[in-house]
């Protein structure tokens, strides 16, 4: 039985194990099968591949995609350059090899004309969060020429701003196309969550991407819509992040 799985906490509102189940059996790999598993501590992996020595794959989710890194032997070039791993291959004798495959979700799920006309405008992103999500989307942003900015409660240094920060003329000089959620706020069950962006901030024909696929529209979503903006949730991210990590996971080279 070749075994892959998804480890994170909480992971109640994950979809990988029914996407992927779904796929192994359109596919006709019966001999394939994905578990969900919940790891309270990230100190748990080693046990959980004790556990189950018949591990080929993990995907990374929430909370663990930057402390899961000390626990690889390798990196791919990418993980390395981001800092974040969302999926693992596990080689003969255990070996782990982190790779991170949100940059090709999230970059093949962005609209491209839309992407066109933000470069030539110049316009600035805007990424909620500082977590491992957030480096992947910065990572793509980079490389398509984008410039960003980091939100948090806390802005830490000078690529950061505060969410109150929001309000500045400063970042109203921007001229923010895009808007990209890489926090967990809002996912199901806390579907009455959002980032604490100030609601006047939202202008019409701005790109809000929310990257929680459960719920479908999330209130951030919800109330960017009613604002006039464009909005897109998470899930074909999610969809092109997993056929992923299924190339990475079935080459015969690490």
């Amino acid at each position: 039985m070749q075994l892959y799985g998804l480890i994170g906490y909480p992971l109640s509102h994950s979809f990988s194990k029914k996407f992927f189940n779904e796929k192994f059996e359109r596919e006709g790999l019966l001999d394939a099968h994905y578990e969900l598993f919940p790891l309270e501590n990230i100190a748990d992996l080693p046990a959980l591949l004790n556990r189950y020595p018949g591990l080929c794959g993990l995907n990374v989710t929430i909370p663990y995609k930057e402390s899961v890194i000390p626990f690889l032997h390798d990196l791919h070039e990418t993980a390395r350059a981001i800092g974040a791993v969302n999926c693992i291959k596990v080689l003969e004798n255990q070996r782990l090899v982190g790779y991170n495959t949100d940059v090709v979700g999230f970059e093949q799920s962005l609209p491209r004309q839309m992407v066109e006309l933000w470069k030539v405008e110049e316009k600035t992103a805007f990424i909620l969060g500082t977590g491992g999500a957030s480096k992947a989307v910065a990572y793509v942003l980079k490389k398509l020429g984008i410039s960003f900015k980091f939100v948090s409660r806390n802005a830490k240094n000078e690529n950061e701003i505060s969410y109150e920060d929001l309000n500045s003329p400063s970042a109203r000089h921007h001229q923010a196309s895009i808007i990209i959620n890489a926090t967990p706020q809002g996912t199901f069950p806390h579907i009455d969550e959002m980032p604490p962006v100030p609601p006047d901030f939202f202008k019409p024909g701005m790109f809000v991407y929310d990257l929680i696929y459960n719920p479908a529209e999330t209130l951030l979503l919800r109330e960017a819509k009613s604002r006039g903006c464009i909005v897109k949730n998470g899930l074909e991210m999610l969809e092109l992040q997993a056929e992923a990590a299924w190339e990475v996971w079935k080459k015969n080279d690490p």
